[in-house]
């Protein structure tokens, strides 16, 4: 018992924990940028949800987003018990590349530290698809980073905002606010969009997209 005193408490604990830990002290943050339009004229449209899930993540952390580097509003905060940038491009959709640019210089990251959360119109309202990488599947929010980084190879997490009706405009679509019979479908999405980001941080990207590709 004299001697426990003596000991790094780090080295009691169980080997999985300790890597664990040593990961998060090791690793860079995790970027996690929700792409939106600016403006309360864009505020709660369909095109904006990524930026919904960075809200939401906001409110769990009790933090603020601020303007702290161009083109962006963002906080550093812990995630899942890991480092993590939480950001908004203040640029439009199509311009998103020139905010995540000043992020990855102001941190140092490499695009596998990014988490781009967008929109998508190919799939049902309210489902999901997290991704280790890929094409762009025509968003322009992400052909826009895949133009700054030069890689499709950054994680993308998808929440979907269906297709609009038969004859509809796709533009005016993403650019509309949700229907009334919708939000709960939504709001729910955005909830579990924001469980999926912690689930990345504790368990990895492999686990969380066989948690979150699911239907529910």
């Amino acid at each position: 018992m004299v001697l426990r005193k003596f000991l790094d408490p780090f080295r009691l604990l169980k080997s999985d924990e300790r890597e664990r830990l040593e990961r998060a002290g090791t690793r860079k943050p995790l970027i996690v940028v929700g792409l939106q339009n600016p403006g309360a004229k864009y505020r709660g449209t369909r095109h904006n949800v990524g930026a919904m899930c960075v809200d939401e993540l906001a409110r769990r952390s009790s933090v603020r987003l601020e303007n702290k580097t161009r083109d962006t509003e963002l906080a550093e905060t812990d995630i899942g018990e890991a480092p993590a940038i939480i950001a908004k491009p203040i640029t439009f959709v199509n311009d998103s590349g020139k905010s995540v640019r000043q992020i990855m210089r102001k941190f140092n990251v490499e695009p596998d530290r990014l988490l781009l959360v967008v929109d998508d119109m190919d799939l049902k309202i309210g489902r999901l698809r997290l991704r280790a990488g890929g094409s762009s599947g025509g968003h322009n929010g992400l052909k826009s980073v895949r133009q700054v980084t030069g890689t499709d190879d950054f994680p993308r997490l998808r929440i979907g905002v269906g297709r609009p009706p038969a004859g509809g405009d796709p533009i005016q679509h993403v650019l509309g606010r949700f229907r009334p019979d919708e939000r709960d479908q939504i709001e729910s999405a955005v909830s579990r969009a924001a469980d999926a980001v912690e689930a990345i941080q504790r368990e990895g990207l492999d686990k969380a997209m066989e948690t979150f590709n699911r239907p529910v």
